[in-house]
């Protein structure tokens, strides 16, 4: 089901596979504008709940738009903030209506709608606008399920029908856990919508959020396919080597995690030959580059002694070295399996990578 593809926003065209990298507060951790076009995302994300709480989406609208206020040129997602809001279990009461929540910054009191979510991602002028859903836990029960589901159809043709700017495009959020049935009903109620008003892309949410691996990949193996083949097919919050290229593999062309920065801050780093712990005491005096296969900033510049020492004596340019490198092996990676499919020797390609991420010492 592997499949390479391209669609256009209005800062550039997209070349699928593709990773985009978490921006949730107008910044991907650590890494300034320059570094990321150097390690070369197509996309990158904001997010809505954040940005609208801080600085406030009316503000950055005032002063350019995210693209001008962060200094990106290339194309930007916004999450809807749903995902956000309904982590947030003890601070907000769901309602038909939407959601009322409790900034976890200073316990002030907000509503978000699905018209107030695409009215602050409007304001963020952002390329690709994420429908507000309802993300239910991992594992729960059919009857609440159902209702969660449900409940996303409305709230999903209420942002439909939300007027946008001229340039960004509306992607519906699919939603349905583990359960195959509920996954394809709730699909077909969104291509009852998309008839009348086609959206520019589909997602699958609620997956990777506390069930096991084992549900969430036969889920996507007999589910992802039978997404429209021509719109992308964005899976949410999904970002292991592991994880992107099973994805790949069913199908999926969009991938977004805080994975990569997130496991850079802690000192494990993702190389073709599998995770490196940098913390580790081996590597206090080797003169290696982390990982030989890659030519990131870090890898062409350092050694792993001096990455190692950086991170014991905790100097901030270790997360941002780290950083660099796990994002840069994790979008090329799917850049990699892109060239692969387009040269027709993919399976060959997973099987090679697979085999090569072994040889790591743990």
């Amino acid at each position: 089901m592997a499949r390479a593809g391209r669609f256009a926003t209005h800062h550039g065209a997209v070349s699928t596979p593709a990773f985009m990298p978490v921006g949730t507060q107008g910044t991907v951790k650590g890494i300034t504008p320059a570094q990321l076009e150097e390690i070369g995302p197509q996309v990158i994300l904001g997010n809505t709940y954040h940005l609208g709480l801080r600085p406030g989406d009316a503000l950055v609208a005032e002063l350019g738009g995210l693209h001008a206020f962060m200094g990106w040129k290339g194309p930007i997602l916004t999450d809807s903030g749903g995902f956000q809001v309904f982590s947030l279990a003890s601070l907000r009461r769901i309602s038909e209506e939407g959601v009322a929540f409790r900034s976890h910054i200073d316990g002030s009191s907000h509503f978000l709608s699905p018209e107030r979510s695409m009215e602050i991602q409007r304001n963020l002028g952002s390329d690709i606008v994420m429908a507000l859903d309802e993300c239910p836990a991992g594992r729960l029960e059919r009857p609440k399920l159902e209702a969660s589901m449900a409940r996303t159809t409305r709230w999903l043709e209420r942002c439909r029908e939300f007027p946008l700017a001229e340039h960004q495009g509306l992607f519906a959020i699919n939603q349905g856990g583990t359960l195959l049935d509920l996954r394809k009903q709730h699909l077909e109620e969104m291509l009852e919508l998309d008839a009348r008003h086609p959206f520019q892309g589909f997602a699958v949410g609620g997956l990777s959020v506390g069930e096991p691996k084992e549900e969430m990949n036969a889920t996507l193996a007999e589910f992802v396919h039978t997404l429209p083949e021509d719109r992308p097919r964005y899976l949410m919050g999904v970002g292991t080597p592991e994880d992107l290229l099973f994805g790949i593999e069913q199908g999926v062309d969009l991938f977004d995690c805080v994975l990569p920065t997130r496991e850079a801050r802690h000192g494990r780093l993702l190389t073709s030959r599998g995770r490196v712990n940098i913390k580790n005491a081996r590597h206090r005096e080797s003169p290696q580059p982390l990982d030989p296969d890659c030519s990131c900033y870090t890898c062409r510049t350092f050694t792993r002694a001096y990455l190692h020492h950086l991170f014991r004596v905790g100097e901030l340019l270790a997360s941002t070295l780290n950083s660099i490198h796990n994002l840069s092996y994790t979008v090329g990676l799917t850049r990699a399996a892109r060239l692969a499919l387009l040269e027709n020797r993919f399976p060959d390609f997973a099987r090679r990578t697979r085999d090569n991420w072994q040889t790591e010492e743990p």
